[in-house]
């Protein structure tokens, strides 16, 4: 009996060509008939593809990661650990989605982006050129996160909401709304940025809210 191998990079492991694409499948990786994984792509380890999800171009699926639904992960796009691309979700360009992380709804994650620890990234949310998205971060709705912008540890992002260029959303904060965090801002503690607001430059917020146009900083008093 001949037995098929393929090297995904720490030497040869059984492994089969899928029937929908011809990509390289380990066979202890669980793939679905209906799912597709393209002739260059690569779905190894443990990793599992369910349902009409599809796996092309130079991308790699691995470790315990889990792609399903309609889910599309391509380009050079890495998923792996423990992550999980579901719904409509699409993952490419340069992405990497790892350890506990989650893409779902109709979210993106694109360009160099990396979503990574516990966050969370749904909805039509999109991650994209140098953001990271990381810690218990929530960013869903229809929030835009690019530029070299960080959201992490609890910080929730979500509404119509930008942040981006060098900015920093992280504790507790909350950005929504229509809010816009840029440049070198940094929104953290229990920090919320609401409505119409912008925030940018170097201006580091702890604390404050936003009403009818204009920001209040909370001063706490015994």
């Amino acid at each position: 009996m001949n037995m098929t191998t393929f090297d995904f990079g720490n030497g040869p492991v059984p492994a089969h060509k899928h029937p929908n694409g011809g990509g390289w499948v380990a066979d202890t990786a669980t793939v679905a008939d209906t799912a597709y994984v393209g002739p260059d792509a690569k779905v190894f380890d443990n990793a599992r593809v369910f349902d009409n999800a599809r796996v092309y171009g130079d991308a790699d699926v691995y470790g315990s990661a889990k792609v399903a639904d309609n889910a599309q992960v391509y380009g050079n796009a890495w998923v792996f650990d423990n992550s999980q691309v579901y719904g409509d979700a699409q993952v490419s360009s340069d992405a990497v989605v790892f350890e506990d992380a989650r893409v779902s709804g109709n979210a993106c994650v694109y360009g160099n982006a990396r979503v990574y620890d516990n966050a969370w990234v749904c909805d039509n949310a999109h991650v994209y050129n140098d953001a990271r998205v990381y810690g218990n971060a929530r960013v869903f709705d229809n929030t835009r996160v690019y530029g070299n912008a960080q959201v992490s540890s609890n910080a929730v992002v979500y509404g119509n909401a930008c942040v981006f260029g060098n900015a920093r959303v992280y504790g507790n904060a909350h950005v929504y709304g229509d809010a816009w965090v840029s440049e070198d801002a940094w929104v953290s503690s229990n920090a919320k940025v609401a409505g119409n607001a912008e925030v940018f430059g170097n201006v580091k917020e702890d604390m404050f809210i936003e009403r009818n146009g204009k920001r209040y900083k909370l001063v706490e008093v015994e």
